[in-house]
């Protein structure tokens, strides 16, 4: 059977027939749209609680600290166990361990909602983080091993859809349930919300999602996974905390130290790669150029991304005294441009060439500055609807990157490395929005006390913050240029 009859049986909702002559056990669409809703709701819930910081620490008592944590907690573990998560879906199997993450979250989601005291509510972010570094990488590891062809191409566009959209939309999410204050829970509704989520995408995991397992040794890493997450979680930990508390000497010592591990990691790789021993990541990946080009160039691209939404958010809020609500209203014209993008990327998923994929970023770098100048211009008196035809490019830069940008770089990698090539990506994707966070406030801040702190100093200190992004958003471009691109499908 050719790979061409298995793309249209798993498109179409049949199972395909194998050589043997017997029908496999083959998902149709709905394992698209089952694993998608893992995807969401973890992304989601890496921006939505920053809406609901003030209402919990004023509900829960907790310290400036606690209150960072409750952000900064999930963000580590969510990006320091990505990769250790694709390497367990390789070895016991993706579906499994997608349905033991989605458990797991659905748990930690509940806790969060019930958190009587603020220690509790930082424990269960943290735990929630690690599920989701559980679930996530197994996403694309099934996406890339399920679907062949035009479908996968769509699948992998459909996936960056998602992310923008659970990112974009956080805040009007998260802004509208704690405005609307279902049975008085306030902010508990973000986190509860996940429950029922769960419980109806686990009911049809069992029947739309086949098992699939990688390649490359029979046991986990168990040292590459620690020196991977310990050095992950050092350098995501100490650039955000390091921006909160003023660049201590600890941070740097911090960072030197997480270097040498990273150091360290490479060797560890490499020999036991050369022993065939299964480690916990293939250096081989490396060698493909789309690949390798790609992955930096993801996280260059999220490095603007994600911290666009942090600033943007400060500036509408604190800078314009809009409410959580009325901010994440703001956000819907990035959505609108970036819900269009990725209709039409979708439709040209399968012709994804390098050249294509670059108009994304130097259109999202188009947008920052024409956000910039407006912002600027408008000063505080201005009304912030000028802002929204600039978003809207923004918007649309971003949906013309993001799942097209995925579809190259997992284009790329053999599919028995899927789960450890998604796993990379999603470090790549979630530690680049997290660390660009830590460079936007580096700018944000210090810009805001320069020009004196005021509601007045914020248009000029946003604006100042997205010179950097701009930037990035180039580099990006450039570094997909760089890779050789793919050509249309015949």
């Amino acid at each position: 059977m050719t790979s061409e009859t298995s793309t249209e049986a798993v498109v179409e909702g049949r199972a395909p027939t194998p050589p043997g002559g017997a029908p496999a056990a083959v998902p149709s669409a709905g394992a698209l749209l089952v694993v998608l809703v893992g995807t969401f709701i973890t992304v989601l819930d890496f921006f939505i609680a920053n809406v609901a910081v003030p209402a919990i620490k004023a509900d829960l008592g907790a310290s400036a600290a606690q209150a960072q944590m409750f952000v900064v907690g999930y963000g580590v573990a969510f990006t320091a166990g990505l990769i250790t998560g694709g390497r367990l879906g390789d070895l016991f199997g993706r579906r499994r361990m997608f349905t033991l993450g989605m458990v797991l979250f659905m748990l930690a989601s509940a806790a969060c909602s019930l958190a009587p005291t603020a220690t509790v509510l930082v424990v269960a972010r943290i735990a929630q983080g690690a599920a989701a570094a559980l679930m996530v990488p197994q996403v694309l590891g099934i996406i890339g091993t399920v679907y062949t062809g035009a479908a996968r191409d769509r699948a992998f566009n459909a996936y960056g859809l998602v992310i923008g959209l659970a990112g974009v939309f956080g805040q009007f999410i998260g802004g509208a349930l704690i405005t609307v204050d279902i049975a008085g829970l306030s902010w508990r509704t973000i986190f509860l919300i996940n429950v029922p989520l769960c419980l109806v995408s686990l009911a049809f995991v069992g029947r739309t999602i086949p098992e699939s397992r990688g390649e490359g040794g029979t046991r986990l890493d168990l040292v590459g996974a620690l020196l991977v997450t310990a050095s992950l979680g050092i350098i995501v930990f100490a650039l955000l905390e390091g921006q909160e508390s003023g660049w201590p000497l600890w941070v740097w010592e911090s960072l030197a130290g997480a270097a040498v591990l990273l150091a360290v990691t490479v060797w560890h790789l490499r020999r036991r790669a050369a022993a065939d021993r299964g480690p916990l990541i293939e250096p081989a990946l490396f060698k493909g150029r789309v690949f390798s080009v790609g992955l930096t160039a993801t996280v260059v691209y999220f490095l603007a991304m994600g911290s666009f939404f942090f600033v943007l958010a400060l500036y509408l809020q604190l800078g314009r005294g809009l409410s959580p609500l009325e901010s994440g209203s703001v956000f819907l014209a990035l959505g609108a441009g970036y819900f269009g993008a990725s209709v039409v990327s979708s439709r040209k998923a399968a012709s994804v060439t390098a050249r294509r994929v670059a108009v994304g970023p130097l259109t999202l770098a188009i947008g920052y500055a024409a956000v910039a100048l407006t912002a600027d211009r408008l000063d505080t008196t201005g009304h912030v609807l000028w802002l929204l035809p600039a978003l809207l490019v923004a918007g649309l830069g971003m949906g013309l990157t993001t799942g097209p940008l995925t579809n190259l770089v997992l284009g790329a990698a053999v599919p028995e490395h899927a789960a450890s090539a998604s796993g990379l990506l999603n470090t790549a994707q979630e530690g680049g929005a997290a660390v660009g966070v830590a460079i936007a406030g580096a700018v944000f801040f210090p810009a805001l006390a320069d020009a004196g702190g005021s509601a007045g100093a914020y248009p000029h200190a946003f604006a100042v913050t997205l010179v950097p992004l701009i930037v990035l958003g180039l580099l990006a471009s450039a570094l997909v240029l760089a890779a050789p691109g793919r050509t249309a499908r015949r």
